[in-house]
């Protein structure tokens, strides 16, 4: 699997950088797993208690919170892991998933604050690039939603379509499903987050997904930057 930088990203976001996790022998059971539940209820008590009697304007004042608005803003929209923080911080909300696998991905995603997507490996098919959209673009997202891209937005594709694009996310077509053993995680820094994060990013879902797959093993991690 060759991973490729497209020059049009690299000028249009040239502080930003790409985390790519590949793992083997992942499973993803849709019901209860006691030690990934357990982790996961651990990541929401210490967020909460870090963050009690916090308001949006405090979680505003976080780098990835500021880096990812920066992101966001130039198209309308909102980061939506701030919002999931929200919810399980200021509203006491479990955070929930479809699948051990995804809640795993979930669980990092929100103690990291890092934009991440989830696919089935063996679904992806040649190499993989990193670009910026023309706004030409089309894919089908999960559960079906036919998606058109906005000019200047980061996507991911391989050499059948896209995979995943910050704005609308992962593509239905290499989705995780109960079915997978082996997955890849992208994600996705703007300008502001270091590629130490990242890395550490990556870090944290491998060892979270081996907790429910004790025998999964990493079979590619690295950042990639744009300079």
């Amino acid at each position: 699997m060759d991973i490729r930088l497209a020059d049009a990203w690299r000028k249009a976001y040239p502080g930003a950088c790409i985390g790519i996790l590949a793992m083997d022998g992942v499973e993803n059971p849709l019901e209860h797993h006691a030690a990934l539940t357990e982790h996961v209820r651990r990541v929401e008590e210490e967020l909460r208690c870090r963050w009690a009697g916090a308001t949006r304007t405090d979680l505003n004042q976080l780098t990835e919170f500021e880096a990812y608005r920066g992101y966001y803003r130039r198209f309308g929209k909102t980061y939506h892991v701030q919002l999931q923080l929200e919810s399980v911080v200021l509203k006491g909300k479990p955070l929930r998933a479809n699948g051990c696998l995804v809640l795993a991905m979930f669980a990092a995603e929100l103690h990291n604050r890092l934009l991440t997507a989830g696919h089935d490996l063996d679904k992806v098919e040649g190499d993989i690039r990193v670009d910026v959209a023309l706004g030409e673009e089309r894919y089908v997202g999960l559960g079906g939603r036919e998606l058109a891209m906005q000019p200047g937005d980061m996507y991911i594709h391989d050499e059948a379509g896209i995979l995943s694009s910050v704005l609308y996310g992962p593509d239905d077509r290499a989705q995780i499903t109960p079915a997978t053993r082996r997955a890849i995680f992208c994600v996705y820094a703007p300008a502001g987050i270091q590629a130490e994060a990242v890395a550490r990013h990556l870090a944290d879902i491998a060892s979270t997904v081996r907790l429910v797959a004790p025998q999964a093993s990493v079979i590619h991690e690295q950042v990639y930057t744009a300079s």
